[in-house]
């Protein structure tokens, strides 16, 4: 492995897994409601939409990333299901922390801070990856832990408890629009 190829492959995915998240936000609306893009783009304005098309780009790279960039398997497994996790929690940490001080949400703030949890989960998925630790032994419960994340991917959209981080802010309603 190549330490210098894969932190430039790690930084090429900041920019990679934003813009396909952002393609992925409107890619049910264009479809017309297809399954398909319900399955993988978002749905609604929810929390949860956001996060999972943030999280479905991040692991969608993350698999041709490991094609492309000779890694140790299963501390890069370990890495990216760290990275995935911090992923997921920071979108949802920092806007339900912001929105509980301003009140409201906030484009431009939403953008950023989601671009800024991609480059933190890459900076850590790369850490761990190479750290001298050596994260393998971890692997067992990484991939259970990605079983549990596909799990929730699924579940969740096919049927969103009527929790907030679920509910549309624009419509009160939760997942599918029908």
């Amino acid at each position: 492995m190549t330490t210098k190829r894969y932190a430039i492959s790690e930084a090429v995915g900041i920019v990679v897994i934003y813009a396909a998240a952002v393609l992925l936000h409107f890619v049910y609306a264009l479809s017309g409601g297809d399954t398909l893009a319900a399955i993988f783009g978002a749905v609604n304005e929810s929390v949860w939409e956001h996060v999972k098309i943030f999280s479905f780009s991040y692991l969608t790279y993350a698999v041709l990333q490991l094609l492309w960039v000779q890694v140790p398997f299963r501390p890069y497994v370990v890495g990216k299901c760290c990275g995935l996790y911090l992923l997921m929690g920071g979108i949802i940490g920092f806007y339900y922390l912001y929105t509980a001080f301003s009140g409201e949400a906030i484009l431009w703030l939403d953008v950023t801070s989601s671009a800024a949890v991609v480059a933190l989960a890459q900076l850590v998925s790369f850490r761990i990856t190479v750290g001298e630790r050596g994260a393998g032994w971890l692997f067992a419960p990484a991939v259970m832990l990605l079983m549990l994340y596909y799990l929730m991917f699924f579940a969740f959209t096919a049927s969103p408890p009527r929790w907030e981080l679920f509910r549309d802010p624009l419509t009160g309603r939760y997942g599918i629009p029908r």
